[in-house]
C-alpha cells in the first residue's frame, strides 16, 4: 500500500483516462489509508464482512470497506462505537471505512416508516422502537462512527413508481443534501478527517437524473455517488442512466456507483467513468455456493464438482484456490460446514479485486477497451459452461 500523505480531509488524484472510453485511473487518499481506483468495496454491514476475519478481507486486495449506518445506529449504537475509537478500530480494520446514510434500509421498511420534509420516522426491526433519521442526525451518527467517507441522506423510492413520486423524492434528496452539507460542517466532519459524498437520484427518468446530477455537481461535497440503480431494471437501462449522469459530474471528484457488484457491471461501470463500487453480491453469492470464474458464475454444489481435484479457478492467487480444490469446497457445502462460506467469500472478493487490478493496469496502459472486450467475450454471468477436466 502506498503511504498516504498527511491529509486533513479526503483528496483524489486522477492519474489517467483511457483515450477510447471514460475509464479512469486514480488514487484516493484518506486519513486511514490510500485506495487505488477504480476499486470495489466489500460490504461489512454490521461492522464485519460476513464470516471473514479483517486480515482475510485485506488479503483479498480490499483497501476500503463499507459499513451500514442503519444497522450500527440500532445495534450497538453510535455512542458505543465512538467510545471504542471509531468503527475501523471497533471492527479491527486497518484501513478506510465508508458508511452509508441508512436511507436505503429505512426506505425499504415501507410499512414501518413515515417520510416528511424533516426526515424519516421508522420502527426498528429489532424491537419496534420508534426511531428518527434526519439529514442532521445521519451526519451526526456518521461523524460519531468515525467514517472516512460519510454519505448524505437521500430519499430512495422503489421501482416501479409513478413519475410524480420519483420527482418528489429527487427534489427532496437535493434539499436534504444542502442540510447534510451544513450539518457535516457544523459537526466538524472535515476537521475530524472525514469526507462527505452526495447522492444523485432520479429513478429511470433522464430529465430527473440530469437535474439531480446538476444539483450534486454544484454542491460542496467531496465526492459524487449515483444511487437508485441496480434495483431490478434491465442492465441497458442502468448503463443509459450512467451515460446521462456521469458527464455532468465534476471531473476531479471521485464517482461512486452504489450497490453494484457483479463482474460485468463493474467493467461496464468503469467504462463509463465510475471510480468506486460496493455490493453485498459477491459474499452473499459465496454463502450460497456461487463462485466467480473467468468464464462465469458456477455453483460448486453441482455434482460435476464432486471429483474435481483442481482449484475452482486454476491460476487464481486467492487463499482458497492456492490451497483447496473444487471437490473440497463441494464437500464443505454439502456437509454445511462454515469453512465453505469463508473460502467461497475469500475467492469471490479476490476475483473482483483482481478484475479491478486488471482494469487499473489497462487504463494506465491505454488499452482498456481491448481488455473490456476480452472480458465480455469470455464471461457469462449465470450458468457458465465451466466443466472439470474429462
Amino acid at each position: 500500500m502506498i503511504a498516504p500523505p498527511p491529509v486533513s480531509r479526503l483528496t483524489f488524484e486522477l492519474h489517467a483516462v483511457d483515450p477510447d472510453s471514460g475509464a479512469r485511473r486514480g488514487r484516493l487518499y484518506t486519513r486511514h489509508g490510500t485506495v487505488e481506483t477504480p476499486a470495489f468495496m466489500p460490504v461489512g454491514t454490521q461492522a464485519t464482512v460476513k464470516t471473514l476475519h479483517p486480515d482475510e478481507v485485506r488479503a483479498t486486495g480490499a483497501e476500503i470497506v463499507l459499513a451500514n449506518t442503519y444497522h450500527l445506529m440500532l445495534r450497538p449504537g453510535a455512542d458505543l462505537i465512538r467510545s471504542a475509537g471509531g468503527v475501523a478500530r471497533f471492527m479491527g480494520w486497518d484501513g478506510p471505512v465508508l458508511t452509508d446514510s441508512g436511507g436505503f434500509q429505512v426506505f425499504s421498511l415501507a410499512h414501518r416508516r413515515a417520510v416528511s420534509e424533516v426526515g424519516v420516522t421508522f420502527r426498528s426491526h429489532h424491537d419496534g422502537s420508534v426511531q428518527e433519521l434526519s439529514p442532521e442526525r445521519a451526519m451526526a451518527i456518521q461523524i460519531d462512527l468515525g467514517s472516512d467517507v460519510a454519505m448524505a441522506l437521500d430519499h430512495v423510492v422503489g421501482l416501479p413508481t409513478a413519475r410524480e413520486a420519483v420527482a418528489e423524492a429527487t427534489a427532496r434528496t437535493g434539499r436534504w443534501l444542502e442540510r447534510c452539507v451544513a450539518a457535516f460542517a457544523a459537526g466538524g466532519g472535515h476537521e475530524r478527517g472525514g469526507a462527505l459524498f452526495g447522492i444523485c437520484q432520479g429513478g429511470m427518468e433522464e430529465d430527473l437524473r440530469r437535474e439531480s446530477a446538476a444539483m450534486l455537481a454544484a454542491a460542496a461535497t467531496d465526492g459524487c455517488a449515483i444511487g437508485g440503480l441496480s434495483v431490478g431494471e434491465p442492465k441497458p437501462v442502468m448503463d443509459a442512466m450512467l451515460e446521462v449522469v456521469i458527464p455532468l459530474l465534476p471531473r476531479l471528484k471521485p464517482r461512486y456507483l452504489m450497490g453494484v457488484g457483479s463482474p460485468e457491471d463493474l467493467w461496464n461501470g468503469v467504462a463509463r467513468g465510475v471510480d468506486l463500487f460496493d455490493c453485498v453480491l459477491p459474499t452473499r453469492l459465496a454463502r450460497n455456493a456461487a463462485l466467480f470464474t473467468p468464464d462465469g458464475r458456477v455453483n460448486v454444489q453441482n455434482r460435476r464438482f464432486a471429483t474435481w481435484h483442481e482449484p475452482i479457478e486454476p491460476g487464481c492467487d486467492c487463499q482458497t484456490c492456492t490451497r483447496f480444490t473444487a471437490a473440497y469446497l463441494h464437500h464443505l457445502f454439502r456437509t454445511r460446514e462454515v469453512l465453505g462460506l469463508r473460502l467461497a467469500s475469500v475467492h469471490n472478493l479476490r476475483f473482483l479485486a483482481r478484475q479491478m487490478e486488471t482494469m487499473q493496469l489497462a487504463i494506465g496502459e491505454g488499452r482498456f477497451g481491448r481488455a473490456h472486450a476480452a472480458f465480455l467475450d469470455r464471461y457469462r454471468p449465470v450458468d457458465a459452461a465451466v466443466m472439470p477436466p474429462g
